[in-house]
């Protein structure tokens, strides 16, 4: 063989093993809670990131301001597809830290995706920060996930603080409008997610001069609350709010109707009142409650529209905001891996540093995407839904509203 052939093939040999060879070569590794008390919710996000892998994966002309929506694979790989790679952490953080050192160390994932529970994504990712490898937050809200100084943590949800002034922001518009918003409580589960997100609403209230009669933390794994209600019947704040998963709201709202005690205003933050369940349990016990959210279905042809009508398609329901935030965040991260057009950790890491989506390249309502030294979303927003008949309905701020707030809450009257 003479020597330009041999370069020839030499060049051309290069250039193959250059692109990843099939879709196996750009696997992400992904830990949801798909047994224990947030199952369903774990469950929907996983049907989730599945829609988002199908969506990334194959061509679809019609989500063309998605990135990679209308691509099929990722074009700077070859058009490489994206692989799964799962774990189920129970909702337990020594589980968490388990599996997530197994996708990395001998799953050799790229990149990580999770977790729902803060106490979970607290620690799975100081593994993948040990390991260097860039772990993507999609929706655990305690402030401290990106506040540690770690450099492989992204995180594109909005936070505890944003909540916090959200709902005094919201509550102060009541009260200029004539609703009688003197004192308010907070009802905390008392892990890391509850206790950050209480804490912040108790900060939030004192800068908006709004009295906290009572902060009450509790387990979320507690089979009665009755003390609880019980004090909230006795203090008669004016609004409650609930930093809750699933079993523990579903159960708080049955006690409540038990003990015939429904505060006018009740706002939920999410996770249990956004988790699949919660309305076949006691949609007809909670009418009336707001709940935050930054996913809204949207008009016809919208990202948002395109994509849940798929969702529907598939799973027979709607996207929720808790669903909708894991997809975004799946897309965030196979945005940065194709852009970054590596499976190297180190150049993932960069392109999730420089990423800069725009509202109209998102499936939810952000300002987009952009994060800071800590890795935090700074384009980041939330809104305020509210349960009506068997949906929730767009309700504040006024320029989001798809619907008119109802108030005092119906609850089951």
């Amino acid at each position: 063989m003479n020597k330009g052939a041999s370069c020839i093939i030499a060049a051309a040999l290069a250039a193959f093993m250059a692109v990843p060879a099939n879709a196996a070569d750009v696997k992400i590794g992904v830990i949801y809670p798909l047994t224990g008390n947030a199952a369903s919710a774990g469950q929907s996000a996983r049907d989730a990131v599945h829609l988002g892998a199908e969506i990334v994966n194959t061509a679809h002309p019609d989500l063309k301001n998605l990135p990679l929506g209308d691509t099929g694979g990722l074009p700077n790989l070859g058009h490489a597809k994206i692989v799964l790679d799962e774990a189920d952490h129970q909702g337990n953080p020594q589980i968490a830290q388990q599996q997530t050192l197994r996708l990395i160390t001998q799953d050799h994932v790229v990149a990580m995706l999770g977790s729902y529970q803060s106490s979970v994504s607290l620690v799975a990712t100081a593994v993948a920060e040990r390991q260097g490898i860039p772990f993507l937050v999609a929706d655990s809200v305690a402030s401290n996930i990106t506040g540690r100084g770690f450099k492989w943590t992204f995180r594109t949800t909005p936070i505890a603080p944003d909540f916090a002034k959200a709902y005094f922001r919201f509550l102060n518009d009541l009260k200029k409008a004539g609703t009688k918003i003197d004192s308010i409580a907070v009802v905390n589960e008392n892990t890391d997610y509850g206790t950050s997100v209480g804490a912040s609403i108790v900060d939030a209230a004192k800068s908006a001069g709004i009295n906290v009669a009572a902060q009450i933390p509790y387990n979320a794994n507690s089979s009665d609350v009755t003390a609880q209600v019980l004090q909230l019947k006795t203090l008669q704040p004016d609004a409650v709010i609930f930093v809750s998963y699933t079993a523990d709201i579903i159960l708080y709202f049955k006690t409540m109707k038990n003990l015939d005690y429904l505060p006018p205003v009740i706002i939920g933050d999410d996770s249990g009142f956004s988790d699949p369940s919660f309305i076949p349990n006691v949609g007809n016990l909670a009418q009336g409650a707001i709940n935050r959210s930054a996913f809204d279905i949207g008009k016809p042809g919208s990202n948002s529209y395109v994509v849940d009508q798929m969702f529907k398609q598939k799973y027979g329901r709607d996207l929720d905001d808790t669903s909708a935030r894991w997809m975004q965040g799946f897309f965030v991260l196979a945005d940065a891996i194709n852009r970054a057009g590596s499976t190297a950790p180190d150049k993932i890491q960069a392109a999730l540093k420089a990423t800069d989506l725009k509202p109209d390249q998102l499936i939810m309502g952000y300002n987009g995407v952009k994060f800071d030294s800590t890795g935090q979303n700074i384009l980041s927003a939330t809104y305020l839904i509210q349960l009506q008949g068997n949906q929730y309905v767009s309700v504040w701020p006024a320029d989001r509203a798809t619907g008119k707030l109802e108030l005092p809450m119906k609850g089951w009257h």
